[in-house]
């Protein structure tokens, strides 16, 4: 949560002369309407509406915050997997090998949003769509990794963790479609 603030802080610094529009006040109505434009209508607002710090953001900041949501999915999801494999009883070495990988790549998709809120602080937008789209890529990797040894099932909670971080990117990169650029 501290390095969503401190990116809005950091976007603050970098335009100056739009701070006046940077910090208007993201009421239900510019929530609804940038949602309006995202794949997941409900899982926008919801996620916007719960946190607080969207009370004050544009829509450049609305997106930083879906980001940042998008950065806790994965670095949780590479915990999990992490930790399931400290924990596995299993003396499997295929499926600790693809647990792994798939910490890995969750550890990767972080990385890839956080460079994405990099990119919207310069205004790169077409670099922050291209990082937000490997994101939810990197789910795939995995699921491919257990695909590979078809012994090995894969794993509801995995799944459900997978398709939230690739909604999660799908509606970041609905926001910064709306940009305009």
């Amino acid at each position: 949560m501290g390095s969503i603030i401190f990116s809005l802080f950091l976007l603050s610094l970098a335009f100056p002369h739009q701070t006046h529009n940077f910090f208007v006040t993201a009421d239900s109505n510019l929530i609804q309407k940038t949602c309006k434009n995202t794949k997941y209508y409900g899982l926008c607002v919801s996620t916007l509406k719960s946190d607080p710090t969207s009370k004050t953001a544009d829509t450049k900041g609305l997106a930083v915050i879906m980001v940042g949501i998008g950065m806790a999915n994965a670095t949780a999801t590479s915990s999990y997997l992490s930790s399931q494999l400290v924990s596995s009883r299993n003396n499997d070495t295929n499926m600790k090998k693809v647990l792994k990988e798939c910490a890995d790549k969750y550890g990767f998709a972080g990385d890839a949003l956080q460079a994405s809120v990099q990119d919207l602080a310069s205004e790169s937008y077409d670099y922050a769509s291209m990082h937000i789209n490997a994101a939810a890529d990197y789910p795939n990797a995995c699921h491919n990794a257990f695909k590979r040894y078809p012994a090995l099932a894969y794993p509801p909670e995995l799944a459900r963790r997978e398709e939230g971080l690739k909604h999660i990117c799908d509606v970041a990169l609905g926001i910064i479609d709306n940009f305009g650029w």
